[in-house]
């Protein structure tokens, strides 16, 4: 758990204008490329936070609207909060067709609390940007009574273990410190702890836990795209991320017939406002 809180606030700590900036170079491929959240999740958390046409959400850091399309559907009220401003032009362009969606080009930190308002309050792969002392005691104040917090995580699309043993080869020549591999259980174990922290904050209860694992392919343009959207990839030199690129496309068009299988797990935490 050291570790993530760790992780958490190596993201959290940056300061406000580099996190606002993190994503611009990778807005549009992350758009593209990364994966949405599956139907099946979004129902299971409709039913647990009894969402309806008659709600209101806050979502803290939308990116592109991601996971804001799939609650607008339902009509329900959502003012977004995107401080990233690539981000929040995809956002307004995602969100066109809803009437019932404001976004806002503002960092959750910088946004004028109004108290006591939202029914939920969202965030979808974005909450571990905020400061944990910031984020759940702001999201709590938001909410109205008995109101629930949502967070979605997708986590790191990975392939069979045996396909990342011959990518590793090539990590292990260009970037080693990036060959990393999360197993099933190590993802389901960063979830828990994720879980905790809501706990652990002091300001939510009942907390409601699910996951899906998902499946998808993606084309060796797009599995590249995709890991241009990763942080640890983001701040690569661009002439060792070149190389690695290149290699790896190399073993990927090679052996796999320039096409990857990839599974992720797809989860929520659901918890009430104390």
């Amino acid at each position: 758990m050291e570790d993530l809180k760790q992780t958490i606030i190596s993201y959290s700590s940056k300061n406000l204008e580099q996190r606002k900036n993190w994503y611009s170079p990778a807005a549009e491929a992350y758009n593209k490329v990364r994966p949405r959240y599956p139907q099946d999740l979004i129902n299971q958390v409709v039913e647990v936070a009894q969402l309806s046409s008659n709600s209101t959400i806050l979502e803290v850091g939308c990116g592109p609207a991601t996971a804001t399309v799939a609650f607008a559907q339902l009509g329900s009220s959502i003012i977004c909060l995107e401080p990233n401003p690539d981000f929040f032009q995809l956002a307004q362009h995602n969100c066109q067709p809803y009437a019932n969606v404001k976004i806002e080009n503002t960092s959750f930190e910088e946004w004028a609390l109004d108290a006591l308002k939202f029914d939920v309050v969202l965030a979808a792969s974005s909450f571990h940007w905020i400061s944990p002392e910031v984020g759940y005691t702001k999201a709590a104040n938001a909410l109205k009574e008995r109101g629930y917090l949502i967070l979605l995580w997708n986590k790191e699309l990975q392939p069979s273990y045996t396909v990342y043993q011959r990518l590793a080869e090539v990590y292990q020549l260009y970037a080693p410190f990036l060959a990393k591999y999360e197993e099933k259980e190590t993802q389901e174990n960063i979830l828990r702890e994720l879980g905790s922290f809501v706990i652990g904050s002091g300001k939510f209860k009942d907390l409601r836990f699910g996951q899906i694992t998902f499946e998808v392919s993606y084309t060796v343009d797009e599995y590249l795209m995709l890991l241009n959207t990763y942080s640890p990839y983001l701040k690569l030199d661009p002439q060792i991320k070149d190389v690695l690129f290149a290699a790896l496309r190399q073993r990927i068009e090679d052996e796999f017939q320039g096409r990857l299988q990839l599974s992720y797990i797809s989860a929520f935490h659901i918890a009430q406002k104390l």
